[in-house]
């Protein structure tokens, strides 16, 4: 098989809306199943390449303000 083929598999299977999609409605099933998996695709090579994928390095003192005492 080739990747074409199973590209074509992939997106035919994906452009089955899940509910919470189908009740947003899309204009093309096709063309946003194949941005999602091409997106995926992308992740899956890249794993720096969406934002939230990278774990920070902080502690807690760098992530929240120190809480003064009272006067």
């Amino acid at each position: 098989m080739t990747n074409v083929h199973s590209d074509q598999d992939r997106i035919e299977s994906r452009a089955h809306l899940l509910p919470e999609e189908a009740a947003a409605g899309s204009d093309d099933p096709r063309a946003q199943a194949a941005a999602i998996l091409a997106e995926s695709d992308l992740r899956a090579a890249d794993q720096n390449a969406a934002p939230d994928t990278v774990p920070e390095q902080r502690t807690s003192e760098e992530t929240v303000p120190p809480i003064e005492p009272p006067d």
